[in-house]
């Protein structure tokens, strides 16, 4: 139960909202629904407003805090939605090619989170923020789990890998070749034994070539003892 709004920050107005809000709900869910068509991953954050004592201790305001969210469907949902997707799926496209748009697009999601934790963080040395300790414990948390990438056996591992498989990429592209060239060879002789236009043109030439050959030239004709005995007779 709650309230939502399309923006990419929160707005002086949204806490207002939320006092209105509270008339009929206790505690309030404050959604921010990030509308910008460049946004990785999730892009809805959820809130819900908390009492806060200022640094002076004489002034009690409220603000929003943080609280973790997920965007779900129920499992009929989720089979109706599979059951569109199966005929929106371009074929030309492989399971591989998907696989590194998803990693690039956690990876572009990483790097906007990271982005905006060293622009906290420089505001707050900049004295433009109040420093929260939860979150720099939730960032020191992050900071610890990332591996480290300088290590030298790390770095020739990953390199080895990465060319272990480009070489089967490799061989793999050669393979579909020859195999390629190998049926068009293959149709090539079978349209050609196959095809009845070819016998008839090899026929028809052959044909043509007894029939010259059998042809004899007149001037031997009459030179033949043959021949020149009937213009004998003839005479």
């Amino acid at each position: 139960m709650g309230f939502y709004s399309s923006g990419p920050k929160i707005k002086e107005s949204d806490i207002k909202i939320d006092g209105l809000m509270r008339r009929f709900c206790p505690k309030p869910v404050f959604v921010l629904i990030d509308v910008r068509p460049d946004v990785e991953g999730i892009p809805t954050t959820a809130y819900v407003s908390v009492e806060e004592v200022e640094s002076d201790g004489k002034e009690i305001q409220r603000s929003f805090k943080h609280i973790p969210s997920s965007v779900g469907a129920f499992e009929a949902e989720e089979v109706g939605v599979e059951h569109l997707l199966r005929d929106v799926n371009d074929p030309s496209v492989s399971t591989l090619a998907n696989q590194i748009k998803h990693k690039s697009a956690a990876l572009n999601g990483l790097r906007a989170q990271l982005l905006d934790m060293k622009s906290y963080l420089e505001n707050v040395l900049a004295g433009k923020l109040p420093a929260n300790n939860q979150i720099v414990y939730n960032m020191q948390t992050v900071f610890n789990l990332l591996p480290n990438l300088n290590v030298e056996e790390l770095v020739r591992s990953l390199l080895i890998k990465t060319n272990d498989m480009h070489l089967v990429i490799y061989i793999s592209s050669l393979i579909r070749c020859i195999v390629a060239l190998h049926d068009l060879v293959r149709n090539k002789l079978q349209y050609k034994d196959d095809d009845p236009w070819t016998e008839k043109e090899e026929t028809g030439h052959e044909e043509k070539s007894t029939e010259k050959d059998g042809k004899t030239d007149p001037a031997d004709d009459a030179k033949s003892p043959a021949k020149k005995g009937e213009t004998d007779k003839g005479a």
